[in-house]
Parts: C-alpha cells; sequence; structure tokens
C-alpha cells in the first residue's frame, strides 16, 4: 500500500511536470498540480442500534443479557481536485458524509488532470472499517487514463485498477469509450471450503476444526479450542456458536496466504451529461466483456467456468417541473467478479414560496 500511494503521488509530477525548454521548478509544479485543489478533514457521529436484551433459561432459571453496540462514527480526510459539475451544490465546507455519486463518473466535467485521495476510519454498528478511494485521472480530447485504488470493507470489497481508453465524441454531450484495463485484486471466487464438502453436499467441518487444533471429549462431551480453553459443553453449541467461528477464522486464514492476482480486460463505456436550471442527467457506464485468461491457478477463469460480464455505472437526475415541485434520482452501481455494491437516493422537493 505504501509503494502504491508513492506512486499516485508521482504520477502527475512525472507526467505533467517535465518541461522540454525550461529548468524543472519542482515547487512551481507542485503549485501547479494542487492549484483549485481542497484538503479536508471531518468527524461525524450519531447513535448506533439500541440496546438488546437477550434472555435464555439456565436449569430454570431466567438470565437477561444486554448486547451494547457503541455509538457510530466517522473520520474523513482528503484532497480533491475535480471541477463541479453544475447539479453539484457549492458547500462552504467539505463535512465528510456527502454523497458524492459524481466521483465514479468515467469522464470529468472538464479535459484534463483531476485527481482524489480519500481514507474514513470508521465504525458502523460496532464494526470498523477503513475505507479509501484514490484516483488520478486525465481525459483529453480523444483519449483518458485513470489509476484508482478503491477498498469497501462493508461490501469486502479491495481491488487497484488502471485503465486506458481511446475516446470517441458523438456530440458535445455523448462520448463512447473503448480500451484496456487492469485489475490487481485478491483471488474472488476462490472458496477454501470445496475441499472440505462431501459428495452429499455436507460439510466435513469437524474434521476440519481437528485440523485447526479443536480437541472433543466425546466421554464428558466438551469441546476445546487449541488455546486449551472449554468452549462448549453440549453439541447444540458446538455445531451453532464455535463452528461458524472456526468457518469464518478459516475462510479468513485461507484468503489472506493467497497473492493477488492481475487481471486484463477489455473494457467500452458511455458518459452522457447535460446540464441546465431546469433539468439535468448525468449518466455512465462501463461494461468489460472479455476477460484475459493467464492460467492462473486463483484467476476468475477457474471458478466461473470461462467469461463473464463485470460492469458499473451510475445516473443523477433532477427535473423541476414547476417553480415548487422538483424530482430527483441519483445512484451509482457496480458488479466485480460477482461481488455487488451500490448507493442509490431518490425523492421529491417542494418549494413553499
Amino acid at each position: 500500500m505504501r509503494y502504491l500511494l508513492v506512486m499516485l503521488l508521482a504520477f502527475p509530477l512525472l507526467m505533467f511536470g517535465q518541461t522540454e525548454d525550461k529548468k524543472f521548478d519542482f515547487k512551481k509544479e507542485v503549485k501547479k498540480v494542487f492549484k483549485f485543489s481542497t484538503f479536508y478533514g471531518a468527524v461525524n457521529g450519531g447513535t448506533s442500534i439500541s440496546d438488546d436484551d437477550i434472555y435464555s433459561i439456565t436449569t430454570g432459571q431466567l438470565n437477561q443479557n444486554i448486547i451494547k453496540t457503541p455509538f457510530d462514527y466517522s473520520i474523513k480526510f482528503g484532497v480533491r481536485k475535480i471541477a463541479r459539475f453544475g447539479y453539484l451544490p457549492k458547500e462552504a465546507f467539505k463535512k465528510g458524509n456527502e454523497n458524492s455519486f459524481s466521483d465514479a463518473a468515467t469522464m470529468g466535467k472538464i479535459t484534463g488532470f483531476e485527481f482524489l485521495f480519500e481514507g474514513e476510519y470508521k465504525r458502523q454498528q460496532g464494526l470498523t472499517f477503513l475505507d479509501q478511494h484514490h484516483f488520478l485521472r486525465y481525459v483529453a480530447d480523444r483519449w483518458l487514463v485513470k489509476v484508482e485504488y478503491y477498498t469497501n470493507g462493508f461490501a469486502d470489497i479491495e481491488y487497484f485498477e488502471s485503465t486506458q481508453r481511446y475516446r470517441q465524441k458523438i456530440s458535445k454531450k455523448f462520448s463512447l469509450n473503448i480500451g484496456a484495463v487492469q485489475r490487481f485484486a485478491e483471488p474472488y471466487g476462490f472458496d477454501p471450503l470445496a475441499d472440505w464438502v462431501l459428495e452429499n453436499g455436507n460439510l466435513h467441518y469437524t474434521y476440519l476444526a481437528l485440523q485447526e487444533d479443536y480437541n472433543i471429549n466425546p466421554s464428558t462431551e466438551t469441546y476445546i479450542d487449541p488455546n486449551g480453553n472449554i468452549v462448549a459443553t453440549s453439541n447444540e453449541v458446538w455445531e451453532e456458536v464455535i463452528i461458524p467461528q472456526v468457518l469464518d477464522n478459516y475462510v479468513e486464514n485461507e484468503r489472506n496466504k493467497l497473492s493477488n492476482t492481475l487481471q486484463h480486460s477489455v473494457i467500452i463505456g458511455l458518459d452522457f451529461y447535460h446540464y441546465d436550471r431546469k433539468f439535468w442527467l448525468h449518466s455512465w457506464g462501463n461494461l468489460m466483456p472479455y476477460h484475459y485468461d493467464n492460467g492462473n491457478e486463483y484467476s476468475y477463469h477457474n471458478f466461473n467456468g470461462g467469461q463473464w460480464l463485470d460492469y458499473s455505472g451510475g445516473l443523477i437526475f433532477g427535473y423541476w417541473f414547476n417553480k415548487n415541485l422538483g424530482a430527483f434520482i441519483e445512484g451509482k452501481y457496480n458488479k466485480y467478479w460477482n461481488r455487488e455494491w451500490h448507493n442509490f437516493s431518490f425523492g421529491l422537493n417542494y418549494k413553499i414560496f
């Protein structure tokens, strides 16, 4: 990750900082790169799920436990240089909780160099994540290049992506693009439990647990973890509580042992943008219909049985029927390696004068 950030930060200076006839002025070039950019940091928080009372009966006596979920919060920090589309509000401050759907668009509002570096450490419903979205993008009249790193803990997705595309303008508002994309990610589709499934479809979880250094004493019906602690005294607790934990830990450990894989794909995209005060429409889409099979043991081709379709897209729509009534729809959707993540928002506004 450290080398990735160094490469992303060095890219604009290497690509746009060189001159043929003039001596390179590092300070001047850095100022040029970050001109019109915004550095921001913000903390947001709020109440999470309310406490939950759990009741149980032990030898006829009622037991009550309370499951508490700590409050939600997020700490966001970043720097961005992205031209604001006409439909976006001009905020006085970046608060870190904005839904900037347009950040996922293939094209920016202008031609030229733009970037985003954003990290968010958050706790949501008692779970903590470090989400990141970084990209560098250069859009020209006939071509575009982009490098991007994205991780979303809640959706369990992480990848590094670079793309190079030829761009064909159909009109001032609509363009098509085609090119190549390279993605570097863990071998999605790999199922560590596949080797433990019997011919009848059942999972051989007992032998798996024994391999993970759990022990079972049939005479006393006690189940012992690798540290020597008794974790269950009945088969019901063993199967319903302990085994799910064993499987989760096993799957996570086996996935972490594998190296990331590099996937080369063909990509086709489109982009449309129209804006005026009464009506605006911004849409984009990307389709990867073909993926090169390099013969890697953990290539997604092996788990999927051949070629597949990966795609992403977004839509931002707003319309004022009259001075008072308006409607909006905003959203984005991604599907990579049969993993989906999306956000959306829609509604009506009525202004009273």
